[in-house]
Parts: structure tokens; sequence; C-alpha cells
């Protein structure tokens, strides 16, 4: 029995010395030990089940292939989006003026042209659109809330004509349960990884 404890033991230090000389994630795996027992615990990601698609036509294969390029593409940066709005919303809480508020979400602002400018111009338009429905999807405000926002009605209704005009509309939320359930498949299968 002391054997078995000792390799053991020997496995625990290596297991940990490897996943924290790989990650930083050293709270995913777990030892528990009862008596004599030990047990190892580590958490495992969602797996989704779905019933396999079937394709009508080319036409229904490209549009899904294309989702899916356009998910993988977008969905980080709504998250990414979403920690950067959090951020501003702090900070802008912080700040007692109007006129301070409007000074430092101009330098922000700025700063975030700076640092993202470059990914969003090698977008499609179809991700931009798709980026404009994840939004939706992680803050439960359309682009057009948010833009009234942080920008004030007279710009949100200048972009939501510009909008129009290429036919988008930045009103449209996000139903993940009905006409959206495709994207919410494909989100799922990328974030379990399964896809």
């Amino acid at each position: 029995m002391w054997s078995l404890r000792w390799h053991i033991s020997i496995l625990v230090v290596a297991a940990f010395t490897s996943v924290s000389a790989a990650t930083t994630h050293l709270d995913s795996l777990l030892l528990q030990v009862r008596g004599d027992d030990t047990i190892f615990l580590a958490y495992l990601h969602d797996v989704y089940i779905y019933p396999p698609l079937v394709f009508k036509n080319k036409r229904q294969e490209t549009f899904y292939w294309k989702t899916v390029r356009d998910v993988k593409k977008t969905l980080p940066y709504a998250k990414l989006i979403t920690k950067e709005m959090a951020y501003a919303d702090t900070e802008l809480a912080k700040l007692s003026t109007d006129r301070e508020r409007r000074q430092w979400w101009r330098k922000f602002e700025r700063s975030l042209f700076k640092k993202y400018e470059a990914d969003f111009r090698d977008m499609y338009a179809s991700q931009g659109r798709m980026l404009m429905k994840l939004m939706d999807r992680e803050n439960d405000r359309t682009s057009y809330e948010l833009i009234r926002q942080y920008r004030g009605k007279a710009s949100a209704d200048f972009w939501q004509f510009i909008a129009k005009i290429f036919k988008n509309d930045l009103k449209e939320g996000y139903d993940g349960d009905d006409k959206d359930r495709i994207i919410e498949r494909v989100i799922n299968l990328v974030e379990a990884g399964q896809l």
C-alpha cells in the first residue's frame, strides 16, 4: 500500500509541475484524500450533442460553414469588447462631471481604435453583422442601444441610417431560440471545442 501511495504522490507532483509549466489554471486539477483513497477531480467541458445537419442544397451548406467561420473570428472580439465595456463603465462611474466623462471617453476610444482598428478592417461584412449579433448576445443590448449609451442618440440614429443603407439594422436583436438557432448551435460547439 505504501508503494502505491508513493507512486500516486509522484504522479500528483508531476501533474502539478506539468500543469503549472503549461498553464496558469492550477485549479483545474484537484486532489482529494479520503482515508486510504486518493481521488483526482478534474473539470470537464460541456459536450453538446445535436442531431446531424442535413443540408437541402449547397447554398445551406455554404451558409453553415460561413457562419462557423464568422463565429470563430468574431466571438473572441465580442467577449473582449464586453470586458472593455465593463472597464469603461466602472471608470466612467468614478468621474463626477459630464466634461470629465467625455474627456475620458474620447481618450479611451482613441486607444481602442489604435488597438483594434486593423483587426476590424480585415473583417468581412458578414463578420461585422455577426459581431453585432454576438454583442447583443453577450450584453443583452442591441448595437443601437450600445451606441446610444456611449455616443448619444444623434450618433446612434446616424449609424442606424448608414446601416439601413447597407440593408442592416442596428436595432435587430439576437434570438438564439428561433431565427439565430444555427448561430447558437455553432457558438456552443465552438466554445466547447467541438468545432
